[in-house]
């Protein structure tokens, strides 16, 4: 199987403002006159982590990534002031042009795969190519699936028990406004209790065997607020989108080299995402594997360091 690449540095880092107060923190690892990439990290408003940089060969990829509005490093940390999915898609086009790159090749999963296919609907002439994980279209469906009293509850009933004690049980109908009211509190202790429920929940259920260190560390406060506050409202709007869109408008896809990479025991995001999406895309390379959510298990490693040494040996 297919590993990571090995640890590397990014080259070039810097703060990019943006509209609505914003300010983007970038970087740039890997080969400078390589194959351009732009990295689309989970969430939304998980952030960028270390091995994110190490999907692709570096000497042979010229690897972007950044922190999307409110995460990680970028500022103000969790703010919802003027946060959307065309905000972001906006930004990576900004970032495209700060760079000076004319088409690259665009790698999202999780939130990260929603945030890839509308920005690839929106500029489908800047991308060299798709590699689509843990696949989240962002349906109602898939919220009530997870963050309400879906079937990701009957699987992880005790995660579940701890998520919904965070909230009365009066208020359990509607997890999602339940959990907004005390995100959006001016109480911070009460914004931060509900942020650490909610992210525990969350990392909770992203690997297939069980991570105690990876719940923990999606529970802790520089993960759990923007994570939990970002999410909450965009799931709440619907990801900004019209219902279907994203499925809709696949039509102007269909030329560009795709693969999409899904792990059979997804709870988080389940399979049928997957499948939904390429039903509608028979041309892209559908690749369902021994794996749950996260981009860090084994198979899920494997496939994508396979596609994106496929693109490079296709391009470079």
């Amino acid at each position: 199987m297919r590993t990571m690449y090995p640890e590397i540095e990014p080259y070039r880092s810097y703060s990019m403002t943006v509209d609505g107060g914003h300010t983007l923190y970038v970087e740039e690892c890997g080969n400078p006159d390589g194959l351009p990439v732009i990295f689309l990290h989970g969430g939304p408003g998980a952030g960028l982590s270390p091995y994110h940089r190490r999907f692709f060969d570096p000497a042979r990829y010229r690897i972007v990534l950044f922190d999307q509005r409110g995460a990680g490093r970028s500022t103000p940390f969790a703010d919802l002031t003027d946060n959307t999915t065309w905000h972001l898609v906006a930004d990576i086009e900004a970032i495209r042009e700060q760079c000076g790159i004319e088409r690259w090749v665009v790698f999202g999963g999780s939130w990260g795969s929603t945030l890839a296919l509308a920005y690839a609907q929106k500029h489908p002439e800047r991308v060299l190519g798709l590699v689509l994980r843990g696949i989240f279209l962002c349906r109602p469906e898939e919220i009530r699936w997870y963050y309400e009293e879906g079937g990701a509850s009957w699987i992880l009933p005790e995660k579940w028990q701890r998520y919904a004690s965070a909230i009365p049980p009066e208020e359990r109908g509607n997890m999602l406004d339940a959990y907004w009211k005390r995100l959006t509190s001016e109480d911070e202790a009460i914004r931060l209790a509900a942020a650490k429920a909610w992210g525990a929940w969350e990392g909770g259920g992203i690997t297939l065997e069980e991570s105690p260190e990876t719940e923990a560390s999606f529970a802790s406060p520089d993960v759990a607020l923007s994570l939990a506050r970002i999410e909450a409202h965009y799931f709440r709007n619907h990801a900004f989108l019209e219902p279907g869109q994203l499925l809709r408008d696949v039509e102007k896809l269909r030329h560009i080299p795709t693969t999409i990479v899904h792990g059979r025991y997804d709870i988080i995001c389940p399979a049928k995402n997957a499948c939904d999406l390429a039903a509608v895309w028979p041309e892209a390379d559908l690749h369902i594997v021994l794996a749950g959510h996260a981009a860090s298990e084994p198979a899920i490693v494997d496939a994508l360091v396979q596609a994106t040494d496929q693109l490079a040996d296709r391009y470079c």
